[in-house]
């Protein structure tokens, strides 16, 4: 056999089967296997994998046994002559293994070869070359001279941006994304080292190829699409304390003992500093603009009841109003603007007005039921509405302008869309539309140019006409499809078009999503078929609404509705733990694999007659319909009709 595809996979299921899809199509004319493995996930992908793979090799594992190890034991059955590390986030052109295992063929010294990457928009990535982090070169990458001078021979080792990223070089270190190896020099070099958990282990593997006499090839005749961040979130604390770690590892097993303790030091100074930094980051995108919110909306209230008291109606309100009663409206006003979603990025100016629409008809509610002593004035409560709408708008659109990475205004609520491909146009439209994602469809253009093609006012011609048509029709979003388009000429498209700001995604085929990644860092964009609604951000808020102000219900009306609980100190301790948020009362269940990260009272399935008899397949559609179609409603009638089980101890 001459090549083994090895693919360890942890909970990125649409971008594995996109792989797996791109990998079957460039081993056609090649004696190979694909092994993956998965680390535990809970996402879905074995059952994927076992419903349209089935002749993919499959190792199941029953915890997250990390990247070196899974790989490890792919690479122990392997067959190959040749062995490829391939991360789950990547698509590969039609003829990448046939250019590579040629090269490696002809060149027997090339022990490990990585290729040209590039992201989800078609921009570079750096890391498809490196070299050996010493010492010094780790330090210039820490303290960003590598980012400010990345041409540089001394300052740009880490990415060795002095190299035409366009030409073949040996170099230091490939990337485990994409890492083709020669049997011969694995057996020599060792497998890869078990005590990197995730990042590392390719730097290390790449060292102990060159020490066992072989070469690292960089090879750019051929590219791969890697959607950089999908498996982890670079920005989280643990990303940087795992990532540098891994550092001190490498620096402790091949550096001599003084090398090794300073470039400790140096990398535990970094920990530190980018651990702070990320904290802040955090703090600064969950709660700044909540607590600008607050600064702002009450210095604004105070000056506006000042003005009002003593310029207009020349009143005096009790010292209790200042102190109690403004922070409470706009505490109210806070509350009403989350539940809204006026906090969610990109901001959507209705969304922040909507929640202060809210929260003064609430107040206007309260103050009509309070004593005449206590209404102090309903028009200054309207004003400061309108104060309060201008005031956090004028904030967000100032920290638009000011840090627009932190604050930006969602400025393109429909997607201008364009569709590349021939047969597969109408299925790619009809994901789109079941999928809820508003957009404005202007065309579509075919592989090549077809003059039998039935009269269509949507035609807009061949695809090489696609990059000087963009410019007159001003798409801000371009979806190939991979049934009709082959990666190779999506990936041309992909770096022609990649300065241009339009987001590229790609539709494979027979699948239910469409798939892309705006940010080389971001989670991606994936469009499926009302499948995503449950895991939504709103949806999220929805159901945690829900899950306060129902149990907040149930606690009031507990003397009473205790008595009709099968488990009546159960239901209390569910209450409480569902109001913290540790518990909710339905939750989303998959052959046990648990969706919502938290307890569970209920499941979708429970008040259905003889639910105990329910085969596994069935209660899976029943929860996936759940998933798909969530809406409150639902809940609130699974909560009806199990009313006696909310006493019942919850699962995990």
């Amino acid at each position: 056999m001459k090549l083994s595809v090895i693919i360890v996979n942890y909970n990125v299921k649409f971008f594995l089967e996109q792989a797996l899809l791109s990998v079957k199509k460039a081993i056609q004319n090649i004696s190979a296997e694909i092994i993956v493995v998965d680390n535990k996930s809970i996402d879905g992908s074995v059952e994927m994998l076992q419903q349209k793979f089935p002749e993919v090799i499959l190792i199941a594992n029953e915890k997250n046994t990390g990247f070196s190890v899974a790989n490890n034991q792919g690479i122990r059955i392997a067959k190959g002559e040749y062995i490829l590390l391939l991360n789950p986030d990547t698509l590969v052109e039609e003829d990448t293994f046939e250019k590579c295992i040629e090269y490696m063929d002809a060149h027997e010294k090339a022990g490990a070869m990585g290729v040209k990457m590039i992201d989800g928009n078609g921009n570079f990535l750096p890391e498809s070359k490196r070299g050996l982090p010493t010492p010094s070169t780790a330090f210039f990458k820490m303290i960003g001279l590598s980012s400010l001078f990345p041409k540089s021979k001394l300052f740009g080792r880490y990415h060795l941006g002095f190299l035409d990223e366009n030409e073949i070089h040996t170099v230091d270190v490939l990337a485990g994304a994409f890492m083709l190896l020669r049997r011969k020099a694995l057996d020599i070099a060792g497998l890869l080292d078990e005590d990197f958990f995730m990042y590392g282990e390719d730097i290390d593997l790449s060292y102990r190829i060159q020490k066992a006499g072989f070469d690292n090839i960089y090879f750019p005749k051929t590219r791969i699409i890697h959607y950089k961040g999908e498996s982890t979130k670079k920005s989280s604390v643990n990303y940087v304390f795992v990532f540098y770690n891994a550092m001190i590892i490498f620096a402790r097993k091949h550096f001599k003992h003084q090398h090794a303790n300073t470039f400790s030091i140096l990398i535990k100074i970094a920990i530190w500093f980018r651990a702070l930094l990320s904290l802040i980051k955090r703090f600064a995108d969950t709660y700044l603009l909540p607590i600008l919110d607050i600064g702002i909306l009450l210095s604004g209230m105070y000056l506006l009841t000042g003005y009002w008291e003593h310029k207009v109606k020349e009143l005096n309100y009790p010292q209790e109003f200042y102190s109690i009663v403004i922070p409470i409206y706009v505490l109210i006003w806070i509350t009403t603007i989350y539940w809204s979603g006026g906090f969610d990025k990109p901001i959507k100016p209705y969304k922040v007005i909507r929640g202060i629409a809210w929260g003064t008809i609430f107040i206007l509610v309260v103050y009509a039921l309070l004593p005449e002593t206590m209404r102090f004035s309903r028009a200054l409560i309207l004003l400061g509405s309108v104060w309060a709408s201008v005031l956090t708008l004028s904030l967000r659109y100032f920290l638009s302008l000011l840090f627009p990475k932190l604050v930006s205004f969602d400025r393109n609520m429909q997607k201008r869309t364009i569709i590349v491909g021939e047969k597969d146009v109408n299925r790619i439209l009809d994901i789109l539309h079941q999928s809820g994602q508003e957009f404005q469809y202007i065309g579509f253009f075919t592989p090549t140019i077809q003059d039998k093609i039935p009269y269509d006012h949507n035609y807009l011609g061949s695809m090489d006409r696609l990059a000087d048509v963009a410019e007159i029709y001003h798409p801000n979003e371009i979806i190939f499809s991979a049934k009709d388009v082959s990666a190779q000429s999506i990936m041309d498209y992909m770096s022609l078009l990649r300065n241009s700001g339009i987001e590229i995604k790609i539709a494979p085929p027979e699948s239910l999503y469409i798939i892309g990644s705006n940010d080389i860092n971001s989670q991606g964009d994936i469009y499926l078929i009302n499948m995503n609604s449950l895991f939504s951000k709103a949806n999220r808020r929805n159901k945690r609404i829900f899950d306060f102000i129902s149990s907040g219900l149930l606690l009031l009306s507990a003397p009473i509705s205790i008595w009709m609980m099968n488990n009546k100190s159960g239901f209390i301790k569910n209450i409480f733990f569902v109001m913290s948020g540790s518990f909710t009362w339905i939750g989303y269940n998959n052959n046990q694999k648990v969706k919502l990260n938290k307890k569970y009272v209920l499941f979708p399935y429970d008040g259905i007659i003889l639910n105990e008899a329910i085969d596994a397949n069935t209660r899976q559609r029943i929860n996936f319909l759940y998933t798909r179609n969530y809406n409150i409603s639902n809940d609130l009638k699974l909560l009806y009709r199990n009313f006696r089980k909310l006493g019942r101890k919850a699962e995990n």
